[in-house]
């Protein structure tokens, strides 16, 4: 069955929405350590999940790209979106993301009985918190960034039962980012 792999980038102090130090992060995730690790994760997926947030910042830039070792994946594999409020998903001349439509945790069942390989679910920090708390997440996988936000939504709000994750993988670069990959659904010795 497929996998169902949470990829969040995050602030060393837990933000998840990183517009205010957006140009520090990508500074230091544009490094082959970082990136070689995120396009081998992806290369294991053929679909995406995304929330309605990151699915119109993302349709409004990825369609015209010329970072061609992502917009390759991205334009061309099937997207679903989360949105209670939009009706049509345009991905520019690509073929259309399609809404996820209905119960979530029965839609995210039915796509991971599909066959194929894994499937991402990238940026979308309130949906993937959602996710979590439904437990339709199998892996969450952080790229953790030694900066200091300060302030900014969180991906784990104050909301919500505990849950245990079991780390099936980790490392940290050499400019000190920690990407961490936790089994999300482990029963934990």
């Amino acid at each position: 069955m497929r996998k169902i792999i949470s990829h969040v980038i995050i602030s060393l102090d837990g933000v998840a929405q990183l517009d205010a130090i957006e140009g520090l992060i990508m500074k230091l995730r544009n490094t082959e350590e970082v990136l070689s690790d995120f396009f081998e994760k992806v290369a294991a997926e053929d679909a995406m999940i995304l929330g309605r947030k990151t699915y119109q910042e993302w349709a409004n830039y990825w369609p015209t790209s010329t970072y061609k070792r992502f917009a390759s994946h991205v334009n061309v594999v099937p997207k679903y979106v989360v949105s209670k409020t939009l009706d049509s998903f345009p991905w520019g001349s690509y073929e259309d993301a399609l809404p996820l439509q209905g119960d979530l945790a029965e839609a995210i069942a039915s796509l991971k009985r599909q066959p194929g390989k894994n499937i991402g679910v990238h940026g979308s920090p309130t949906l993937v918190g959602a996710m979590l708390q439904e437990n339709l997440i199998d892996e969450l996988r952080l790229e953790i960034y030694p900066v200091i936000a300060g302030s900014g939504p969180r991906l784990f709000q104050e909301r919500g039962d505990p849950h245990q994750l079991a780390l099936v993988d980790s490392k940290v670069t050499s400019n000190g980012v920690a990407i961490m990959t936790y089994q999300a659904n482990a029963t934990v010795p």
